[in-house]
């Protein structure tokens, strides 16, 4: 039942961040598409917008895809846990709930990509047909680098463009 259990929350939680990818990469399922999330991204304070729109977008569309389908593990999870902390932080803190435009689907997301980047994809997967799970040295390197990459992130939206003399 486990590797059940494993395939649901992959299947659900991967799908639906992909397609939440996909309205910021394409405009898909009624999104702004790449401009509108690039516009939106700089009025956060990340520039360009363009490049911050295809990294959120890229980390939504294909660490989803690639969760949902149980490939390459824990890359989809690491993609995705980049994605949610960076929208926890910098768009949904302090507030808790949804209803408050709180990070708690954030942190859902967070928490089941973590929790399957743990577990493993399960028996269900293309890893396990394929054998194409990452090794584990590989997956403690990328958790360095979603961590680093977080960072950066909240650093480079920090910092305020020269606003020029009127």
């Amino acid at each position: 039942m486990t590797d059940l259990a494993l395939l649901v929350l992959r299947l659900v939680t991967g799908l639906l961040l992909a397609g939440h990818g996909a309205q910021k990469l394409f405009g898909w399922f009624g999104g702004h598409g790449l401009a509108g999330t690039a516009g939106w991204l700089e009025s956060l304070g990340f520039r360009p917008g363009r490049l911050w729109a295809l990294l959120a977008g890229g980390c939504e569309f294909f660490g989803g895809l690639l969760l949902a389908l149980g490939l390459f593990s824990p890359a989809g999870p690491l993609l995705i846990t980049a994605a949610m902390l960076t929208a926890i932080f910098k768009v949904h803190w302090p507030k808790l709930w949804v209803t408050q435009g709180g990070f708690e689907l954030p942190l859902t997301n967070l928490a089941v990509a973590a929790a399957v980047g743990m577990a493993g994809p399960g028996v269900y997967s293309l890893d396990a047909l394929w054998g194409t799970a990452l090794p584990s040295e590989v997956a403690r390197w990328g958790v360095l680098l979603v961590l680093a990459g977080w960072v950066i992130a909240l650093l480079a939206s920090s910092r305020r463009s020269a606003q020029p003399a009127a």
